[in-house]
């Protein structure tokens, strides 16, 4: 008895992982040329309704200019379970390539969710909404334009 119950909890614990298991996923990107101070990035997913879901990653470590990422900032301080520990990282300069390692649950790839990245520079503007990209195989490795401080990025799933 004692045999099959060790076999049995063995046999959980290899199956239980992959039962919840979570895609890697890598967005990429490159900044424009725009000759200013190192930009601020919110990397933040919504749902197939448009809603708010999370926070992905934050580049830029003065909190004072988060409020610059507005469409971000609108949705995270509405948020009362956001924490940014482990998911912030430095600001990115002008004409700089990114690479954002996230783990995403699969059941979020191909089910309407949508990532967005808004972007800001110290005294430059702001970009809310600067590329959007669907998380759906079809967007897999396509390259999307921005429409600010961001030339372009992508997601590889």
């Amino acid at each position: 008895m004692k045999k099959l119950l060790a076999l049995l909890l063995l046999g959980t614990a290899l199956v239980a992982p992959s039962a919840a298991s979570a895609a890697q996923v890598t967005l990429s990107g490159q900044m424009t040329g725009y000759g200013g101070p190192p930009a601020y990035i919110a990397v933040y997913l919504t749902g197939p309704d448009g809603s708010y879901d999370s926070t992905l990653y934050v580049a830029g470590h003065k909190t004072r200019y988060y409020r610059e990422l507005g469409g971000w900032v609108r949705y995270a301080a509405a948020d009362p379970t956001l924490n940014l520990d482990g998911i912030t990282g430095a600001s990115i300069g002008s004409g700089q390539s990114f690479s954002i390692n996230l783990d995403l649950a699969d059941a979020l790839i191909d089910a309407g969710y949508t990532l967005h990245i808004d972007s800001a520079v110290e005294d430059g503007g702001s970009a809310t909404d600067d590329v959007v990209i669907p998380l759906d195989s079809a967007s897999s490795g396509v390259s999307q334009p921005g429409r600010g401080f961001i030339r372009s990025a992508s997601v590889n799933m």
